[in-house]
């Protein structure tokens, strides 16, 4: 009875054992390891590029690195996180960050949808019009930024021009800090409306024309159709096309340190990234700067990260 249990064993262990050699060669002859000497190299190097350098600036904002010396990592803390946070010009980037990130967003998705409603109505010359809205989203932040430099120009800008036309008296535009981010956010989105206005058009376009005859038998009115039916069916192309524009909000340090040739944007439109690299390049606190990238980082995982995970719950991943 014995010798029967252990020959039971021994064949159970027998069959575990090619089973496990034949999961090892389906593995080691799939398209994933035989690809890998394509994808492998690249992968380590932007492991080691990327991840290595996140990793490294999550390092040091423990420290008090500044300067030219080597970071000393005997002491660990979060000073640099308790600096910031008690630091006046830390909250009032953090205040113009929030607002860029919300104004910005909220009148793209707002003018990109208005946008393409008109140009799904089959309007004259829409095609020319839709390439004319998306131009601006091929230009560069620094040919952008050029740009609006010029119309914002208090002695030969375009926009004075207007104004003093009008009768009224040349505006700052950017030298007054009351209205300096406001410009700001109008040059943004004058850049990117035009890409909210394609990604609402795509959505627009796929929905059945059914639905609009539908609603035009029941006697629903265009408004009322739009606003009861359409727009609730286009939640999948605003969450996208508000992701996309936050995490541009986020990076529009390209676009404030174009408008001005320096670290230190007009008055009332300094952001975190602005503040960051002022802090590191210009005074060498490397620390603290880090401490201020960690927190954009989270910042930007926290715009990114709940997307995924709708992407996820959607089965779209």
């Amino acid at each position: 009875m014995a010798t029967h249990d252990n020959t039971e064993h021994v064949s159970d262990a027998t069959d575990e054992a090619v089973g496990w050699e034949s999961k090892l060669q389906y593995f080691l002859n799939s398209d994933f390891v035989r690809s890998a000497p394509y994808w492998g190299i690249p992968f380590v190097l932007m492991s080691i590029a990327v991840y290595g350098g996140i990793g490294y600036n999550f390092a040091i904002s423990f420290t008090d690195y500044e300067g030219l010396g080597t970071p000393d990592y005997s002491v660990l803390d979060l000073e640099m996180y308790a600096q910031a946070l008690s630091s006046d010009a830390f909250i009032a980037a953090a205040q113009n960050n929030l607002v860029l990130l919300v104004g910005f967003t909220t009148i793209c998705l707002v003018l990109g949808l208005f946008l393409a409603i008109l140009l799904d109505h089959g309007i004259r010359f829409s095609e020319k019009f839709q390439t004319v809205y998306l131009l601006p989203m091929s230009l560069s932040f620094v040919v952008t930024a050029q740009l609006w430099l010029w119309m914002f120009n208090v002695e030969s800008g375009i926009l004075n021009l207007v104004v003093t036309t009008l009768g009224f008296n040349p505006v700052d535009w950017l030298g007054n800090p009351s209205i300096a981010l406001g410009a700001v956010i109008f040059a943004l989105i004058w850049q990117f409306s035009g890409y909210t206005m394609v990604v609402y058009l795509a959505g627009l376009q796929s929905i059945p024309d059914d639905q609009f005859e539908a609603a035009r038998v029941d006697g629903a009115s265009i408004t009322r159709t739009y606003l009861r039916i359409i727009v609730p069916q286009l939640k999948e192309a605003s969450v996208s096309a508000a992701v996309v524009l936050m995490v541009f909000a986020l990076k529009a340090f390209t676009f404030l340190y174009a408008l001005v040739g320096r670290y230190r944007p007009p008055n009332g439109t300094d952001i975190l990234a602005t503040l960051m690299v002022r802090r590191a390049f210009k005074f060498g606190e490397w620390a603290y700067s880090a401490a201020i990238a960690t927190m954009l980082l989270v910042m930007a995982l926290g715009v990114i990260g709940p997307y995924l995970y709708y992407q996820y719950k959607q089965g779209s991943l």
